[in-house]
């Protein structure tokens, strides 16, 4: 499928011949259409008598009240059994991020909208405290975040994830997280008590050491040095800490894994995990406007590539291998990744964590 094609049918509001200002520290340049809505609204000509300016996109916050938080996770092939995500979109922009099909169910789009609209679940430690006080919780670990980023700037102004944190601390539940973001290091009072007693993992996000990529694939993200520095901090203070590389893009950041695995290696890290990329939904329309307007000289390389990892398609459904690709090039980054994580000692499985602590406070004869 030709770039020009692409274009035309995923960007409802460039006019034909239109190439429209570059929206810096912004992953998506457009909204592409909710599948699940029946109308939309499209431009047909930049002179024509509705013609409207684009007006600048500014991250809204959104407070929402859901009935609950903890999801539990029917995927065989990611690793967790249930999830908590205390903000919905995210302000990072990651344009490969799956999560962006996501927001749709919530009537958005999964382009600019996911990641200047961001959803605040204020309720969120009060849901999760009555779950968790539930005869019927039989306890096991919940991932923060299964979706988007529980650390993303948003954090910093409502901190949702700190009280969720909080309530796991005081119940013993044992979280993993997952993030890119060097704000988790304001949380690490609490991981390092919960790390104490085996009941925190953390897996750090690094897909690139190159900053000028990083700067256009995830526009509002932390420096790779930045998360390093997470990683040490935190294994210092006991936390179990591993490095997530992910996605895996060829022709992009796929040779840059062994250096990768190196540097969490030294900076402490102790285990590892990666995924290579899929472009599933809205993401593959939104992936291949950005391939073609940053890396115009490589584009239809890094494409096909893609392709070439999952049938011909950009990607596949399929469990155990959308994760992971197939074919050629899929192996050989398979490949690369048991090799380093072997030599530079990543390549174990990271810790269980203590679901044996897990008591809640009623059952201690405190008030509840």
């Amino acid at each position: 499928m030709s770039n020009n094609i692409l274009q035309s049918r995923t960007d409802p509001e460039r006019a034909p011949g239109e190439e429209p200002e570059y929206k810096k520290g912004r992953g998506a340049q457009f909204n592409t259409r909710n599948r699940f809505e029946k109308n939309e609204s499209c431009r047909d000509h930049a002179e024509g008598i509705d013609d409207w300016a684009e007006p600048d996109v500014k991250t809204q916050f959104i407070d929402v009240f859901p009935k609950s938080i903890v999801n539990k996770v029917d995927s065989p092939d990611v690793g967790m059994f249930y999830s908590m995500n205390p903000y919905q979109g995210c302000e990072h922009g990651c344009i490969y991020c799956f999560a962006r099909n996501s927001f749709e169910y919530w009537g958005y789009s999964a382009g600019l909208d996911f990641e200047s609209k961001i959803l605040v679940k204020k309720n969120a430690a009060q849901l999760l405290r009555r779950f968790l006080m539930s005869p019927s919780w039989q306890c096991v670990p919940i991932s923060l975040s299964g979706n988007t980023d529980c650390y993303q700037p948003a954090e910093r102004r409502f901190g949702v994830t700190r009280s969720l944190l909080e309530v796991c601390r005081e119940f013993n539940q044992p979280v993993g997280l997952i993030t890119k973001n060097a704000g988790i290091l304001r949380d690490k009072d609490i991981l390092q008590d919960m790390g104490r007693l085996n009941l925190a993992s953390v897996l750090l996000s690094i897909t690139t050491l190159n900053e000028d990529l990083r700067q256009v694939m995830e526009p509002r993200t932390t420096t790779a040095r930045q998360r390093l520095r997470v990683i040490e901090e935190l294994g210092k203070a006991g936390v179990q800490v591993g490095v997530m590389l992910g996605p895996m893009i060829p022709g992009l950041n796929d040779h840059e894994m062994p250096a990768i695995i190196k540097a969490a290696s030294e900076a402490g890290a102790t285990f590892s995990a990666y995924t290579f990329i899929r472009l599933n939904g809205a993401i593959k329309f939104l992936f291949h406007d950005w391939l073609y307007r940053n890396f115009p000289d490589r584009a239809d390389k890094v494409w096909h590539l893609i392709e070439s990892a999952h049938g011909g398609k950009v990607n596949d459904s399929e469990w155990g291998r959308r994760m992971r690709g197939d074919g050629t090039i899929a192996r050989l980054v398979a490949d690369q990744y048991k090799t380093y994580t072997r030599k530079y000692g990543l390549h174990d499985e990271r810790l269980g964590l203590d679901c044996s602590l897990f008591r809640r406070p009623g059952e201690q004869g405190k008030l509840f």
